[in-house]
Order: C-alpha cells, then structure tokens, then sequence
C-alpha cells in the first residue's frame, strides 16, 4: 500500500473520531494529483473513517462511567443532543454520520445506547463511503 493511500487512511480514521481532522481535503488533494486510483483512495478514505467511528461507538459503550469527567472529548450537551436524535430517529440516524459536528457524537450515542455492532457498522460504512463518493464526484466535476 503506498504512504497516500496510508496517509488518507489515517487522516480518515482521525476525522471519525472526536479528534479534529480534514479528510476531505486530503481525499480530494490526491484525487487532483492523479497519482492513485480514484477507487482505491474512496475506498482507503471510508474505511479509515468507518473504523475511527466504530472507535466513537466502543467510547460509547463506556461512556455512562466517564460522561462527567472533565477529559471527556464530548460535552454532556452535545451527547444528549445525539441521543435525542438517536431516540426520535432510531438507528437510520446513523446514516446522517457523515455530517460534520453531530456526525461523530450520533456514533458515540449510538454506543451509548446499545446499538448493536453490526447494524451499526453497516449504516455507518454506508453513510461515510456515500459522502466520499460525492467529494469524488466533485473533486473529477462529474457532478
């Protein structure tokens, strides 16, 4: 695997979690280099950030100890934002983790209220392969 495909792989996987990052930015920057395929860098990009959001659901699953403690990365009222969403929406809210600043507390909610691993894991990979697609799609002005 060459350093652009691990880099955007990294920097996706930070962009999941609470951590700030910019994926799209890099995404696009190696699509307009030309350097990898369009494919492999959608497919590097949305598995790394697949993965960092199943970091923020694993940090929900624990989240009940540690919601209080000064160190947590997400504040009491952001998560109970994500939660009322996630109870008005149920999991489908999930296909909105793309989004940027409810995106990465709606996984850590999802955590926080036992959503199963797997339905999880399938609405968030679709909701983030989605979004690098469209910036794809952007980037090569096919859309």
């Amino acid at each position: 695997m060459s350093a652009s495909l691990l880099g955007l792989f990294g920097v996706s996987f930070l962009a999941a979690t609470l951590l700030p990052a910019q994926s799209e930015l890099g995404l696009s920057g190696l699509i307009a280099l030309g350097t990898e395929p369009v494919v492999l860098l959608v497919a590097a990009a949305s598995l790394g950030n697949t993965l960092g959001s199943m970091v923020n659901w694993g940090l929900g699953r624990a989240a009940t100890a540690w919601s209080t403690a000064s160190w947590f990365p997400v504040k009491p009222d952001k998560l109970a934002k994500a939660t009322g969403w996630y109870h008005r929406y149920g999991r489908w809210s999930l296909l909105l983790s793309w989004v940027p600043i409810i995106g990465d507390p709606l996984t850590l909610a999802a955590g926080v209220l036992k959503e199963p691993f797997w339905s999880f894991t399938l609405l968030v990979a679709i909701a983030k392969t989605a979004r690098y697609v469209a910036v794809a799609l952007i980037t090569l002005q096919v859309i």
